[in-house]
Parts: structure tokens; sequence; C-alpha cells
């Protein structure tokens, strides 16, 4: 294990997502001894009982309620946001001006406009930042990417990407922070959709163009306590949004999020078509990469499947032997594996001003073809990601 000193964590936020980080911060230097150690110090929430049970079960040391004092702190070095999106922009600034360390969930912001600040504020700060976009991190994916990179498909013409989940198919499910604008930004747009315009992005390159449909098939849901005032509440963000894009080096793009695609759990999928071949990738079968190449002899044409497991494989050297497969936990794992290696990289003045990728820049071009994608599917016109005033 590295001998310098442990970085210390706070984690803002302790639900789901706060049990994902949790893990990757215990297990990240097991898989990756060469790292610097990771202490859990305080988990930040505002319900004290709940907190304090998540704390217990996930390791932290103290508990905390109000995260302006933790960010302040001498005693943290990582600031981890795993919070409802309308309150990541308020976090990260302060923790990136108190020059702490800072992981964001995705998306970045609420909004275009709070990506842009954040993402300013991140260019001056002297921490590292990551969005936590941890599909890029399959290993089967990081092949994908080095293989695109190599030219083996050669020009790309096609993506087609999507993420299809049905957790809110019943009208019955509960008003929940993700399905109200103030708090969420949008719907499966944001939730969704936002990983696979990373994983695109991170594939193919920057996207230029689209155009896009929203649509919000349930308008009312009830609140999971009552009042006396309102017994439903109005969902004003979107269920499904479904847009074609133009890339900046001429590749198209389809693109489908929906929470309403009944059977599907966490479909999140692409395949990439080129001159010289096609790649197909399906989180729910995330160790293998589906691999075609036109030159293969007509007695073998046809999809073949990589199981990504060995030691050759993107990060499968910390693993385990050939044929042991990893799973969801681990792409986290191999994110903050990459967020530490740079902060170590920065402590010792090697590439000072380098930063891991997916970092708020990526965050802010997500963020800037979401808001495309909003527009056109106001409009009903084509709009320019870009080319946006913001």
């Amino acid at each position: 294990m590295s001998e310098g000193k442990a970085l210390r964590v706070a984690m803002i936020g302790y639900q789901f997502m706060g049990k994902a980080h949790s893990h990757a911060f215990r297990d990240v230097s097991f898989y990756f001894p060469n790292l610097r150690p990771v202490t859990l110090q305080v988990l930040v929430g505002r319900q004290e009982e709940r907190v304090r049970q998540a704390a217990a079960r996930y390791g932290f040391a103290e508990v905390a309620s109000d995260w302006r004092e933790i960010v302040e702190r001498d005693d943290i070095d990582i600031v981890d946001i795993v919070t409802p999106n309308h309150l990541h922009r308020e976090i990260a600034i302060a923790a990136l001006r108190a020059g702490k360390h800072v992981l964001c969930e995705k998306p970045l912001a609420l909004s275009l406009e709070e990506a842009v600040e954040m993402e300013m504020e991140a260019k001056k700060a002297l921490g590292i930042n990551m969005i936590c976009h941890n599909y890029r991190f399959a290993p089967a994916v990081q092949l994908a990417k080095q293989w695109l990179q190599e030219g083996r498909l050669g020009k790309i013409y096609h993506i087609r990407a999507q993420y299809l989940q049905d957790w809110m198919i019943s009208p019955d499910h509960p008003m929940e922070w993700r399905l109200q604008k103030q708090l969420a930004g949008s719907g499966a747009l944001g939730d969704i959709g936002s990983h696979i315009i990373d994983l695109a992005r991170f594939l193919v390159g920057e996207i230029d163009d689209v155009t896009a449909v929203m649509k919000t098939f349930i308008q009312e849901r009830p609140f999971m306590v009552e009042n006396e005032q309102d017994v439903t509440g109005k969902v004003d963000v979107d269920d499904a949004a479904a847009f074609l894009a133009k890339f900046l080096d001429g590749a198209l793009g389809v693109f489908e999020a929906t929470r309403f695609a009944t059977g599907n759990r966490n479909g999140n999928r692409f395949e990439i078509n080129g001159e010289k071949g096609s790649l197909r990738w399906d989180l729910e079968d995330m160790n293998r990469l589906y691999a075609y190449f036109v030159d293969d002899p007509a007695d073998c044409q046809g999809f073949r499947q990589i199981q990504c497991t060995e030691s050759v494989h993107p990060y499968l050297q910390a693993y385990w032997p050939p044929g042991h497969i990893i799973g969801y936990e681990h792409t986290f794992i191999n994110l903050f594996a990459t967020f530490l290696m740079a902060i170590e990289r920065r402590e010792q003045g090697i590439d000072y001003r380098n930063l891991p990728s997916p970092n708020f820049t990526d965050g802010l071009y997500n963020q800037r073809v979401m808001a495309a994608v909003e527009r056109s599917a106001e409009n009903g016109k084509w709009e320019k990601v870009m080319g946006s005033a913001i």
C-alpha cells in the first residue's frame, strides 16, 4: 500500500449512490494497493437517525448535518456529492474554493447555466474533480474505446444508444425529487440519458446537432405522505426522451432514454457501426463486448463475443483470473482508482493541470447536449449543441 497519508472523505448524501460510493472507497485500495489509503471520515445528511444508520453501515467515523461546515474543515481532503441535483452547484463550488478534491454524481448540474459556473470554478481550483459517469469504466467499454482509437472500425457511421428502465411505470409510484424539475432539472433525460450521452461522447466524439421529442406519460403522482392541502403533485419532467444526433465527424446517432420500457430493469446499451466493423455492449451483460469485422473470412462472418476478463483488458489486472467476471460496483472502483491516482500525481507535481476524465468539463458538455435536446423538444427544430449562447 502507498505510504502516503490517508485521504479523508466527506460524503454529502447517503442513499443509493451513497452506498455505491462508500463501497468503492472502502475497496479501492484492496484492488489497487499502490494507491493512497482512504478514510471515510464524515457522512452528511439532514435526517439524523437515518444518517447515523447509514454511517454505521458504510463505515464512516462520524456524521454531520451541515455540509457548509464540513467543506471548510482541514481534516477533509475529498468531498463526494451524492445529493439530489439541485444541491450539486452550491456544494461543489464551495468545496472547490476550499481547495478540496471533488467527486460529483451526474448530471453535473440542475441547468446549463449552473454547469457553466461549476466548470469555470473547477478550472480555477487546485483540487482534482470528476463526475461519476461510471459506465465508462466497465472494462468492455474501455476496450471498445481502445479499439476505436486504434482505428479498428475505421470511419464511424452510426451509434445507437439506449437506456431503458421501467421502475416508474406504475401510476402509484410516489412523487419524489427525480420527478420535480426544481430538484432534478430533467427526468429520464438527465437521470439516465446523461449516461448514454457521455458514453457516445467518450466513444464517438462531440455532438453537433440534435432533434428531439420528450414525453411525460403520467402527469400527476401521489405524495408519499399526504397533507391537508395536496394529495397528488404535478410531474413536470420527462418520463422519456428520444433524439437524433449529428456528430462533428459526420456520424449519426439515435438515442432513447425512458423509465417506461416494461421488462427493462437497467438496459444501458449501445451499438457502433463503422466502415470496418461494429461493436455492441449491454450493461446487463457487461463483461462481454460483441464485435464484427468486415474483413473476417466469409465462412466465419458475424458478431463474436469477447469475454473481457483477461489481464490484458483494461483494469482487469487488478481483479481475478480469466473468466471470473466483475460487476456494477467495480465500475465505481475503477473510476475512483483513476480519481485517486490523479490526486497522487497532482500532489507529486506530475501533470499538474491534467485532469482525469470524465471531469466537470465533460459534465458541462453533456449538459450542453441535454439543453439542446430540451430546446428541440420544445420547438420541434434541429438545435445546435456547441452553438448555444451559454
